[in-house]
């Protein structure tokens, strides 16, 4: 495998960006704009429900975000025009076949006829989401891209995004490696995505016959995706239906140039455009939040663990080179490249613990009366057991004698019962949800990934005497 230069390859080129509203389309987008201005078109795909919805969506979801400020700055005037002119919204929906873009056909022609790279960064990374949801996104979703990409005239590439925890709950050195068509992470068998379509098509016809409620058909939803992962191994709907993506992926390439890119806990910037730059409270920042204001007295999970974080500028990295070393590199097999930092530079959370107290011991958080909250060491609770155990003495018991209270005085605080034993429910399948993650003991392989790191290098060095001579020209 060999790689030329990154900004020569991206001279030109048109791609195709699904997922334009997430996270990590984002920072690609702002990248490519960035880095290489000589792009030909970025075709945005983004749920909308025709060209209008779309255009308000990328102007408040996307380009309004303080992501592209350097972006701006460097383009001053020139910017809007820029992204008249680089820029093509593509109202449609990755859960339908040929993208959903049936009423387009002039879009979607132009786009079979021009595109040179797809990157499918379409997703629903909810743990807890609708089984049909996910199923529709994650799996079939995957299925479609590689559909349309197939079609496509002059394509080079397709880059398919994942997450390294299709690996489930293993422990020890977790490989690179591909998952064959029906395989299972706890060796059951039986496992068939046209038979999983139908249990939910059956779920669903049932619970209308019942006249369920739209509330009802959700809770449904999500009760069925768990256990359908569980069966088969995963821990939660997320992964289970990605690893499923991954399979029809495998299943269906034929000799497509593709590569797989697994990330893993993906945080703010390091460095590009500037560091820092997050969206919302993502993963691992709801701990650093909590803590912060003082809402996060215990921490449930090993403290030894290793906890794999990556920041989000990396891994569009990662897809940029994985990108540039497939284009036109046809192949029966498949590449994965697990991007991570828990072989190369592990943290740990012990090591969370230690710089949370530290920063905010500095930098206190400031409450909405303009004080700040002083923080402390939390309480660990290293065991499943010592987690019910502190559940049950802190509010379960409570709980039960209010419940006590309750009856007693004839429903009178019906209301605070209900509110908090709703409370309690949410945290305990959250906590059900977090658990494979908090107690993870899997180290991620990344040696595919430093074949592209020592790649990219080299690309470097090549950009830099591109730069050198369109300067001195």
């Amino acid at each position: 495998m060999e790689l030329g230069s990154v900004l020569h390859f991206l001279q030109n080129k048109t791609i195709l960006v699904t997922g334009a509203t997430g996270f990590l389309a984002k920072i690609f987008l702002e990248k490519i704009l960035r880095v290489q201005p000589n792009v030909k078109k970025l075709y945005l795909l983004l749920r909308a429900a025709d060209a209008k919805a779309a255009t308000v969506r990328f102007r408040n979801e996307i380009i309004g975000k303080d992501l592209f400020r350097v972006l701006k700055e460097k383009s001053g005037s020139q910017f809007n025009s820029i992204i008249s002119e680089k820029i093509a919204l593509v109202p449609g929906d990755i859960s339908r076949e040929d993208l959903g873009l049936h009423q387009y056909s002039n879009l979607r022609e132009e786009m079979l006829n021009e595109l040179d790279v797809v990157i499918n960064l379409a997703a629903t990374t909810n743990f807890d989401e609708r089984y049909d949801v996910a199923l529709g996104i994650n799996t079939l979703g995957a299925k479609h891209v590689l559909s349309f990409a197939k079609k496509c005239a002059k394509l080079k590439v397709l880059v398919h995004v994942s997450t390294a925890y299709v690996a489930g709950e293993k422990s020890g050195l977790i490989l690179e490696n591909s998952y064959a068509m029906g395989e299972t992470l706890n060796g059951a068998t039986g496992l068939d995505i046209d038979m999983e379509k139908k249990v939910i098509e059956q779920e669903l016809n049932e619970l209308q016959a019942e006249a369920a409620t739209e509330e009802e058909i959700t809770v449904a939803m999500k009760d069925l995706g768990i256990k359908r992962a569980k069966i088969y191994g995963w821990p939660n709907t997320y992964v289970f239906t990605k690893t499923m993506g991954e399979m029809l992926i495998e299943e269906l390439k034929e000799n497509m140039p593709l590569a797989i890119i697994r990330p893993t806990i993906i945080t703010s910037t390091y460095k590009e455009p500037f560091f820092g730059w997050a969206e919302g409270v993502r993963t691992i920042d709801s701990l650093a939040v909590g803590y912060g204001k003082g809402r996060l007295t215990c921490f449930l999970g090993d403290v030894k663990g290793v906890v794999d974080l990556i920041p989000a500028d990396m891994v569009v990295n990662a897809i940029i080179v994985a990108m540039v070393a497939h284009a036109n590199q046809p192949s029966s097999d498949i590449s994965i490249y697990q991007v991570g930092s828990s072989l190369r530079n592990p943290v740990r959370y012990t090591n969370l613990q230690d710089y949370g107290f530290r920063y905010f011991s500095k930098k206190p958080w400031i409450n909405k009366d303009g004080k700040p909250v002083k923080v402390g060491k939390v309480t660990i609770l290293s065991s499943m057991a010592s987690f019910h155990r502190y559940m049950t003495i802190r509010y379960i018991l409570p709980l039960k004698g209010l419940e006590l209270a309750n009856t007693v005085f004839c429903k009178y605080f019906q209301g605070t019962y209900n509110d908090l034993n709703k409370k309690i429910n949410f945290v305990m399948r959250v906590v059900d949800l977090y658990r494979p993650y908090l107690f993870f003991g899997g180290i991620f392989d990344d040696r595919n990934t430093d074949k592209l790191r020592m790649l990219a290098r080299e690309s470097r060095s090549r950009d830099r005497n591109i730069l050198l001579r369109s300067q001195v020209h």
